[in-house]
């Protein structure tokens, strides 16, 4: 499929892509990676008339250590999340998922920022940093915004960020020592998650983000309550699917999903309480 017309214009700053999105409005697209947008532009579900590629905006990629969370700009590649090392020490769960997403092309292409403002349930980072609890900044002509990830996805494939803000950075909550663990289940490597569940457990007290049960990424507020209230691993676990809206298509009915849910988390709640996956496997 070939997309339709538009007009394409590169930025070297974020102030620069902040008075693009002013000029232009509704009708443009930031463009990073591309892995999220290009594929919608080829079957005509998104139709920008104009392009602002932010690939030459360095300032955006970067992993820090700011103390009590790490600092990730928003266009840092998979490939260097997933081999941080501070990521690996402080917060393995994100180091590891994105080494799960697509391919190598994918990963050494795609951006953090990109995955995250294209808002997509299917996608795995959304869900790693609802588990984190992180928090999003966005530029816009006011200046920085910061927004907590449980209010960020509103809808499928819509985010708070307004029109004419820019995703900047992730900050994620160090979780040094805390178990966790990433499971997802596909038909074929590669393959979008029919179900995946992102986990971070420190005592009862949980974060879970669910992959591809609803219209939006969404944790698993029902079972980290159910934690929270002392009930065991397995009974919290059939908490898993309440509060979602799994649906059906070719890859699964909304019953088996929901199973699915309950089984995943149940298995990512039992590895992190047995101390989760150690950053030597990242």
């Amino acid at each position: 499929m070939i997309p339709a017309a538009f007009d394409y214009q590169r930025v070297d700053s974020v102030d620069a892509a902040v008075a693009a999105l002013g000029e232009h409005g509704d009708e443009a697209k930031l463009l990073a990676g591309g892995h999220s947008l290009l594929p919608l532009m080829k079957l005509r579900l998104a139709t920008p008339s104009v392009l602002i590629d932010l690939g030459r905006v360095q300032e955006l990629s970067y992993v820090q250590d700011r103390g009590d969370h790490i600092a990730i700009g928003a266009l840092t590649r998979h490939h260097v999340l997933h081999t941080s090392g501070l990521l690996a020490t402080d917060a393995p769960l994100l180091a590891h998922a994105a080494g799960q997403v697509g391919d190598p092309q994918v990963r050494h292409r795609g951006t953090l920022g990109g995955s995250i403002a294209h808002g997509d349930p299917a996608s795995d980072l959304p869900a790693v940093l609802l588990a984190l609890r992180a928090t999003l900044v966005a530029r816009g002509p006011e200046g920085n915004r910061s927004i907590a990830v449980d209010d960020f996805f509103v809808g499928f494939l819509e985010t708070a960020l307004r029109p004419d803000e820019v995703l900047t950075e992730v900050q994620v909550p160090k979780v040094t020592g805390q178990g966790w663990s990433f499971q997802k289940m596909n038909r074929r490597a590669q393959d979008w998650a029919i179900v995946g569940v992102a986990c971070v457990l420190s005592g009862t007290a949980a974060g879970i983000g669910l992959v591809n049960m609803a219209s939006r990424p969404l944790r698993a507020s029902a079972t980290e309550a159910a934690l929270a209230g002392g009930a065991s691993l397995a009974d919290a676990a059939q908490a898993a699917a309440e509060g979602a809206e799994a649906s059906a298509d070719l890859n699964a009915s909304a019953e088996f999903r929901e199973h699915l849910a309950r089984v995943l988390v149940r298995r990512a709640l039992e590895e992190s309480a047995a101390g989760g996956r150690s950053a030597a496997r990242v």
